[in-house]
């Protein structure tokens, strides 16, 4: 019947698919922006712009202990203090590859997070440099796992750290798409 309000469709717990989606339909059968869309995006933007900042710093300050701007090995706070004790601790995360790779994949990973680091927090590239960092943190998580136990990458949060940058990655499509809404 043309002029009324569609039937909204039912999910298993009882939610119409207008309240999961926070869209309004009107007498005409248009969807309007979702009620309150506007007031989300701010609070979305900081929520993303906090975990760019914060998994960059923390790139960048796994780094910088690499190349001993944190301070010497051993002393307090610093966990390699130079490249060669890093490069040792590589080895220990990746005890399942042959010694002669440790190198490279120390130089790969230090690479990597420079560049993540800094595209993090510069905010370029943010779908594919979130989504390479979720991924390289949980290889990083995966290899803790096979070489010390599951206990040490749940101890270090890289699992969590890796599923914050997958969070942000997911996200920066769907703050695109409530920006648009709260347009209309």
């Amino acid at each position: 019947m043309r002029g009324t309000v569609q039937e909204t469709e039912t999910n298993m717990d009882g939610a119409t698919s207008s309240e999961l989606t926070g869209q309004t339909e009107t007498k005409a059968g248009t969807t309007s922006a979702p009620a309150g869309a506007k007031s989300r995006v701010p609070v979305l933007r900081l929520a993303e712009f906090y975990g760019r900042m914060a998994l960059g710093a923390a790139f960048l300050s796994a780094v910088a202990d690499r190349f001993g701007l944190w301070g010497a090995y051993g002393k307090p706070h610093v966990a390699w203090g130079d490249f060669a004790h890093f490069t040792k601790y590589t080895g220990m995360v990746n005890s399942f590859l042959p010694p002669r790779m440790i190198p490279a994949v120390a130089w790969t990973a230090t690479i990597a997070e420079t560049a993540f680091g800094i595209g993090l927090i510069l905010g370029i590239y943010k779908r594919a440099i979130t989504l390479a960092s979720a991924i390289l943190l949980l290889l990083f998580a995966l290899a803790m796992a096979i070489s010390f136990g599951i206990k040490a990458p749940l101890d270090y949060s890289v699992f969590g750290a890796s599923a914050a940058a997958f969070l942000l990655f997911a996200l920066e499509q769907n703050l695109k798409s409530e920006e648009k809404k709260a347009q209309k």
